[in-house]
């Protein structure tokens, strides 16, 4: 077969298998030694995630670790599901999805956060930071740095002062550094405005975005950490925007920045249609949560056809594009002892240097 595939124009071979699924690729690495390198080099890694934009949610579930793979542009369907492994020598632990970019994951464990590729089983450890403690919750962030190719976990920890108030520290670990740094100056009056179930901060357009509270001035604000400028910003919520309830956060909803907060028996969907103007915020969708089993719904993704899906907490919920409820899969078997984490990511032959990397 190697004779045959020899044949054949390097650069039209090289423009089939940039179309290929990952999971395919990975097995091509063993047809011949070409396919091999060619497979493995980071640069057709790069363009292959740039080309293919394959997105799935993967799902985690405690205490047992199950760990599946749905593609959500047909999850009613039995051949959707995917069983992963997940390799962690404290797999009695719970493990919490923080965030996602470029097809990795960013888990918290009870020791070490992971970054991890559900596609090709790649997986890294990253140390706490020498200020975390297990007694405070914490907001975290992980994104991609296009400017230095690199990736950073972000961290924001609070420091009581004598005065009683608590000031925010924000640090990050640089995967190209390999070291925590704190960003200077940055004594600011920020609270986790999820104090009770704080969130990973949602990652678009080179920055991460928190749902915040300022302390000195009583009122809630998006806070945003560009990651190739290293500096915070502040924007305003949107005119008509009830942070109140118990439950709001960021999502993405396609290419757009997205909010969404949980009343009785809505959820409301805010979209800001023009990235970073303020009067371009809309509130595009009001979901029934009656039909929900657990009368909660926290977005995820759309599909191609405008379809909303989100979590319940325990399952995968369906809405159409007019804001209808459709449907709900559970995927938590026991959910009285079960913490149940999800996050949609996209198919990757991407990999991370390092030293405890496994596949």
């Amino acid at each position: 077969m190697e004779n045959n595939i020899q044949h054949m124009p390097h650069e039209l071979m090289i423009q089939i298998l940039l179309r290929l699924p990952v999971k395919s690729l990975i097995r091509f690495k063993c047809v011949c030694k070409s396919w091999f390198s060619i497979i493995s080099d980071p640069h057709f890694a790069n363009s292959h995630f740039q080309i293919t934009q394959t997105s799935r949610i993967v799902l985690v579930s405690n205490p047992d670790l199950e760990t599946r793979s749905i593609d959500f542009e047909a999850y009613d369907s039995a051949s959707a599901s995917l069983n992963l492994s997940f390799v962690d020598p404290q797999s009695h632990f719970d493990l919490e999805i923080k965030g996602s970019c470029r097809g990795f994951i960013f888990l918290h464990g009870n020791s070490t956060f992971y970054l991890w590729n559900p596609s090709t089983g790649v997986q890294k450890q990253i140390p706490f930071s020498p200020n975390y403690s297990q007694y405070f919750y914490y907001p975290y962030g992980f994104g991609y740095d296009e400017l230095r190719d690199d990736y950073l976990v972000v961290s924001v920890y609070y420091v009581t002062t004598v005065d009683e108030d608590d000031d925010s520290h924000l640090e990050f670990f640089s995967l190209r550094d390999n070291t925590w740094r704190e960003l200077e100056g940055t004594h600011f009056p920020y609270l986790n405005a999820n104090e009770f179930e704080p969130r990973g901060g949602s990652f678009l357009n080179g920055a991460i975005y928190w749902l915040s509270f300022r302390h000195d001035l009583s009122m809630s604000v998006i806070l945003a950490f560009d990651l190739m400028e290293r500096k915070l910003l502040e924007m305003s919520l949107p005119d008509g925007f009830d942070p109140g309830p118990t439950y709001c956060d960021f999502w993405v909803f396609g290419k757009f920045l997205s909010l969404w907060a949980k009343k009785e028996d809505t959820v409301e969907i805010w979209v800001m249609k023009e990235y970073k103007v303020h009067s371009s915020w809309t509130k595009t969708f009001v979901l029934p949560i009656d039909g929900v089993p657990t009368r909660y719904f926290s977005p995820l993704c759309c599909t191609k056809s405008g379809d909303i899906i989100g979590t319940d907490g325990r399952g995968l919920v369906k809405y159409d594009d007019n804001g209808q409820f459709l449907e709900h899969h559970s995927y938590c078997n026991n959910p009285s002892r079960s913490g149940f984490y999800a996050a949609m990511y996209t198919e990757s032959l991407l990999s991370l240097s390092s030293d405890n990397d496994q596949a």
